[in-house]
C-alpha cells in the first residue's frame, strides 16, 4: 500500500500548508483510528482518514461582513477552521485578537486598510526591565523564512521599515507591562524591536530567551474601517501583576 507523511496527508486533506499541518500534528490535535497522532513526518496509508481535535476558540463578535475571534496560545492562526478569510496571523504563542473576512468585497476592503497602515493594533507584552518612557522603534527588519521564520534588525536592500509604539503601563520589580501599538506588520516585529532595546518578551524563547509559563503578548485591540474590537487582558497576565477584580478598560 502506497504510504505518505503524516503531515502532507493532513495538509491535502484539510487544505492548508505544510507547516499548518505539521502545527496540529505536534499540538497533540490529530487523531487517527481513535488515537492521537504524534509524529508529523511518520508514514501512513495515503487514503488514511486523519480528524482535526475541535479547537476551542472564543467568537468576540460577527455580522454579516467580519467574524473576530480571541485566539488562544498554543495555535497557528490558520489552524482555526471556518469557511472565511483570514485577515490576520498572531504567532502560534501570542494570544488575542484575529480577524477574518466573510466575503471577497469586504476582503477587498480590509486589505486596503491594511495596505496603507490605517488599521489599529495594539498589543499588551509583558517585558524584562523597567520601562518608564514611551519611545519609538521604528529600525529596519530583515525576515528569513525557512524552515522556522526568524527576524532581524537589518538596514539591507532586503530589510523593510516597521513601526513599534511602547507605552510604559505598569512596573513590578524588574518587569513592565507595557502597550504596543505596530502600524506595520513585520514577521516578530514586536518581539525583535522590544528585544533590541533589551526589553525581552518574558516567554520569548526565539529573541529574549526569558523564562515564563507562555509568550506574555496578547493582542488586545484592532479597529478596521468602522469596526472596533477589543480582547481583555488574559488570566496569566493579571495574575503576573497582582491585578485580578480590577476594571482595566482603560489600558486599551
Amino acid at each position: 500500500m502506497k504510504q505518505e507523511k503524516a503531515y502532507k496527508i493532513l495538509a491535502k486533506q484539510e487544505n492548508i500548508s505544510n507547516n499548518a499541518a505539521k502545527e496540529l500534528i505536534d499540538s497533540g490535535l490529530v487523531m487517527y483510528a481513535g488515537k492521537r497522532l504524534e509524529i508529523a513526518r511518520g508514514l501512513m496509508p495515503i487514503n488514511a482518514t486523519l480528524k482535526l481535535a475541535k479547537i476551542e476558540v472564543q467568537k468576540i463578535f460577527e455580522d454579516e461582513n467580519i467574524l473576530a475571534i480571541n485566539k488562544p496560545i498554543g495555535i497557528q492562526s490558520d489552524m482555526i477552521k471556518n469557511n472565511y478569510i483570514l485577515l490576520n496571523r498572531l504567532d502560534k504563542d501570542t494570544s488575542g485578537i484575529v480577524l477574518f473576512a466573510k466575503n471577497e468585497e469586504f476582503y477587498k476592503k480590509a486589505i486596503e486598510e491594511y495596505k496603507a497602515l490605517r488599521v489599529k493594533k495594539l498589543y499588551l507584552a509583558i517585558v524584562s526591565g523597567k520601562v518608564i518612557d514611551e519611545m519609538i522603534i521604528d529600525d529596519n527588519i530583515l525576515s528569513i523564512k525557512n524552515k522556522q521564520a526568524f527576524s532581524k534588525l537589518s538596514n539591507s536592500k532586503n530589510s523593510k521599515e516597521a513601526y513599534t509604539k511602547v507605552s510604559p503601563l505598569l512596573i513590578e520589580g524588574k518587569k513592565s507591562l507595557v502597550k504596543v501599538q505596530i502600524l506595520t506588520g513585520r514577521t516578530h516585529q514586536i518581539r525583535v524591536h522590544l528585544n533590541s532595546k533589551n526589553y525581552g518578551i518574558l516567554g520569548d524563547v526565539k529573541y529574549s530567551r526569558i523564562p515564563s509559563n507562555r509568550l506574555m503578548l496578547h493582542c488586545a485591540r484592532t479597529s478596521i474601517l468602522n469596526y472596533d474590537f477589543k480582547s481583555a487582558m488574559p488570566n496569566d497576565f493579571l495574575k503576573e501583576f497582582n491585578l485580578n477584580g480590577l476594571n482595566l478598560d482603560f489600558i486599551i
